[in-house]
């Protein structure tokens, strides 16, 4: 069955977990929308695991686009929800609502994130306005890394706690269909998600939440670098890519790749009339 908004919000009502990965190509795309995964996020996270960027900051507009495009493409059943990237919503309402259209109109998505909670409420309801479904995204919010100092966990203390949970409140009254809730004490999630009647989607913010999302580099290893702690590794496949290119060069040094049944034919009598 196609998911939707609409199926993301009666799953929270229904009380079904919701699944969710990233993706960024046509191929990869393909591959989680048959495993049967609820939704794809085209994030801007591809800054780091795709085009290797210390962070998302510098993923543009036509980053977006070019990838969702691909991810669209290769997704049938998946609810596909593209990032709006640093500074293509902040800047005004109007560039908000453009640049969100357009990853509609030009890529194919069929919803948008974007981070922040009481400062951009005006946005989220200008694009919801505009008919454009909205996944909003709180707590360690990526783009904020330079105001954060770094990838830290949010909502620890009270003040910062209270926020986030005001946050998700004025998200859900500006019309968001779920809130990604990213890197928070696992307690202060469960409190967020019983507050709010639009499901939560969780990513280091414990198993209360209506669903979860991971970026996929990172579950099947196949990222560089540390993981961070609420990373599982569902399966060591840069590993087994690693041995498999291996193999590959030393049948090419050794002549035994490629093979006879790896050739095409010519007939003998074709190819003595070419000398």
């Amino acid at each position: 069955m196609k998911n939707s908004v609409s199926t993301f919000l009666s799953a929270k009502k229904q009380g079904n977990k919701l699944s969710m990965l990233t993706a960024y190509d046509y191929s990869m795309a393909k591959l989680i929308d048959d495993s049967g995964i609820n939704g794809i996020l085209v994030g801007d996270s591809l800054g780091m695991v795709c085009l290797g960027y210390k962070d998302t900051l510098s993923v543009t507009m036509e980053d977006m686009i070019h990838h969702t495009k691909a991810v669209t493409r290769g997704t049938q059943n998946a609810l596909v929800v593209a990032d709006m990237p640093f500074m293509s919503y902040q800047t005004s309402v109007y560039d908000a609502v453009k640049n969100a259209g357009r990853l509609v109109q030009e890529a194919g998505a069929q919803a948008i994130k974007l981070e922040g909670g009481a400062t951009v409420c005006e946005q989220v309801a200008a694009i919801v306005k505009a008919q454009i479904p909205v996944m909003g995204h709180i707590g360690l919010t990526p783009q904020s890394v330079n105001m954060f100092g770094g990838f830290k966990v949010q909502g620890k203390g009270e003040i910062a706690a209270k926020q986030i949970i005001e946050d998700a409140k004025k998200l859900e009254a500006a019309g968001v269909f779920a809130i990604v809730l990213e890197g928070i004490p696992y307690k202060l999630a469960e409190l967020i998600t019983k507050s709010v009647s639009v499901p939560t989607i969780g990513i280091g913010a414990g198993p209360s939440c209506d669903g979860q999302i991971l970026v996929y580099q990172d579950m099947v290893d196949i990222y560089p670098g540390k993981k961070p702690k609420f990373v599982k590794t569902y399966a060591n496949v840069g590993e087994i890519m690693t041995g498999a290119f291996k193999a590959y060069i030393e049948e090419i040094e050794h002549g035994t790749f490629p093979a006879k049944e790896h050739c095409f034919e010519i007939d003998d009598e074709v190819l003595n009339k070419l000398y």
